[in-house]
């Protein structure tokens, strides 16, 4: 489909789960695969990274099968199989990072990771350059900056790693390698971000310890496969959440949906912004905090967003500039260095299609300036970008938007625009 055009949307109204956890589903998936036996991965997130990952994992001797909404994964036992063929990483920066660290360790096992022209482009150097100090044989174009990559298992040892920036993804790829290396890995973060490697550690019986920002690990035995529930992804609750907030009359919940605390940051913004939200843990599966989050029409006001914040809401700030283009006032989002490196330059994508919808906006190299008050009809595009189009869907949708290449958004949410409809259609 070329486009995909919503028409001005009354209240939204209703419950809804999305699907699960991006983040939570790459992991457990590695992790299932590198374990001793066989383990259930219930509720994961079946969409275009997530289905790479299981492809990738096949190709290396895992076996990866579909029972229904779940997976069934029979590891390896920390041993992989050598890809006969290139393995092809897709969209999934996730999956590129993740396995680096998780084949740096298999000695002798050779590999070359590649992925669509997006991932082609996305730094790698910030995940190679700490591989290679532990002993990992990793090239590839612009000394290893880009993919395509290849890595020669090798013998690691242990590093003691403060990351640059915040990043969990390169923490993740580290502690993956750690698992392989002789003595201690150790990784020092600057600012909290996403924790769903260490909880998914902690869920396998995995080497741990965490002393403030510094996260260890050491080499590990053999370890079993356990079944694992993924919450519902809160990146993907946020578009619906936003989505209330800026249509008058609205009221959704979605429920059972990952509350992790490294990942609510939009939550405490949009707060502060104004926001008629409310929340509650009611359990947790390995360690995830799940519950419900409530969100009804509210009036907004700009804020200046706190930059410590960013990384506890980084997928999160598409959907938050279409907020901000609602809201009274000026909205002033810092720290936004990482993306300029996401699927797309995230910083321009976003001021382009606020321009296009008659917002007015300043970007510079790593903040966004939004002035609200409202947005008017208009197209938007993409960029090659899940979020892109998903975010500014629901920054249209009061008055009405076309989205240009809607496909994207079954990256990581088949069926968005469906639940967008339906909860439009209940009202």
């Amino acid at each position: 489909m070329d486009a995909f055009r919503l028409a001005p949307c009354g209240p939204l109204r209703g419950r809804l789960r999305v699907p699960g956890d991006k983040s939570v589903t790459h992991r457990g998936l590695m992790l299932l695969a590198l374990a001793e036996g066989e383990g259930r991965l219930f509720y994961p997130l079946k969409a275009g990274d997530t289905l790479s990952t299981a492809r990738v994992l096949q190709a290396l001797g895992a076996e990866v099968r579909e029972e229904g909404p779940h997976f069934l994964v029979r590891g390896r036992g920390l041993r992989f199989q050598e890809p006969e063929d290139v393995l092809d990483c897709g969209n999934a920066g996730t999956l590129m990072r993740l396995l680096l660290g998780l084949l740096a360790g298999q000695e002798g096992l050779f590999a070359v990771l590649t992925g669509d022209a997006s991932l082609r482009r996305r730094p790698m150097g910030r995940v190679v350059v700490p591989l290679r100090a532990m002993g990992a044989r990793v090239d590839g174009r612009e000394e290893g900056e880009r993919a395509p990559l290849a890595v020669r298992g090798a013998p690691l040892r242990g590093l003691r790693y403060t990351l640059p920036v915040p990043s969990a993804q390169v923490k993740s790829a580290l502690l993956l390698a750690g698992l392989f290396a002789e003595g201690v890995t150790e990784v020092e973060e600057p600012t909290p971000t996403r924790d769903h490697t260490e909880r998914l550690f902690r869920h396998f019986g995995l080497p741990l310890e965490v002393e403030g920002r510094k996260v260890r690990t050491w080499r590990t035995g053999p370890f079993p496969a356990k079944d694992l529930v993924v919450p519902g992804d809160f990146s993907s609750a946020a578009f619906f959440l936003v989505a209330a907030l800026v249509t008058p009359g609205s009221e959704v919940v979605v429920e059972g949906v990952g509350l992790n605390p490294t990942r609510t940051g939009l939550l405490t913004v949009l707060k502060a912004m104004g926001a008629d939200l409310e929340w509650r843990v009611l359990e947790g599966e390995a360690g995830e905090p799940v519950g419900w989050v409530r969100a009804r029409h509210s009036p907004l006001k700009g804020v200046a967003v706190d930059p410590g914040l960013i990384p506890l809401m980084v997928d999160e700030v598409p959907v938050l500039a279409a907020a901000a283009a609602w809201a009274e006032g000026e909205t002033y989002i810092p720290g936004l260095s990482e993306l300029r490196v996401k699927e797309s330059d995230r910083v321009r994508a976003i001021a382009e299609n606020l321009r296009a919808l008659g917002v007015e906006v300043e970007e510079g190299p790593d903040w966004l300036r939004i002035r609200g008050g409202g947005v008017r009809p208009g197209r938007v595009r993409p960029f090659h970008d899940h979020r892109i189009a998903m975010a500014f869907a629901v920054a249209g949708l009061p008055v009405g938007v076309e989205v240009e290449e809607p496909h994207w958004a079954e990256i990581s949410y088949p069926g968005f625009f469906q639940d967008l409809l339906r909860l439009c259609a209940a009202s």
